[in-house]
């Protein structure tokens, strides 16, 4: 029996199905990673100052991005951990979904897969992790049917 838990927190104004959409996207990237279907982690969809005081105090970035992500420790595929949080910032994400030409809900989607990659140990600071990163995340874009291109940088 599958049990991986995610659980969708919305501080802001967002789509009225984001919290199904955003739980489909992150349940699916489990799946697709192989963890353990006893792992778990949350997603918090909120504002830019939320997650400009987030980057700030963790990261020692006083600046606002789109998508944060705080791993509780090393994310092994096939632990059953509880993996950790990821912050999204709704205004930035549809900023972004404006400028790409799609939807504030593919843009969620896109940084919720995004985010937990990142959980799952996976990086983009490198040539050949970015590589992987992105493979992963455009496998789980098509899986899901979202004809999105997520930004290259």
């Amino acid at each position: 029996m599958n049990s991986l838990h995610v659980e969708i927190q919305v501080d802001v104004d967002a789509p009225d199905n984001i919290e199904e959409v955003l739980m489909n996207a992150a349940l699916r990237t489990l799946e697709n990673q192989e963890v353990d279907s006893r792992a778990g982690l949350s997603v918090l969809l909120t504002d830019d100052v939320t997650v400009r005081r987030l980057n700030r105090d963790f990261r020692d970035e006083d600046e606002v991005t789109d998508v944060l992500s705080f791993p509780t420790g090393e994310a092994i595929p096939g632990s059953g951990d509880y993996l950790g949080d990821i912050a999204i910032s709704v205004a930035q994400a549809q900023a972004q979904a404006t400028a790409s030409g799609h939807s504030l809900e593919d843009e969620l989607t896109l940084l919720t897969i995004h985010g937990v990659l990142h959980l799952l140990g996976h990086d983009h600071a490198e040539a050949a992790e970015k590589e992987r990163m992105w493979a992963a995340q455009q496998s789980l874009l098509d899986e899901l049917g979202l004809s999105i291109v997520p930004p290259q940088e």
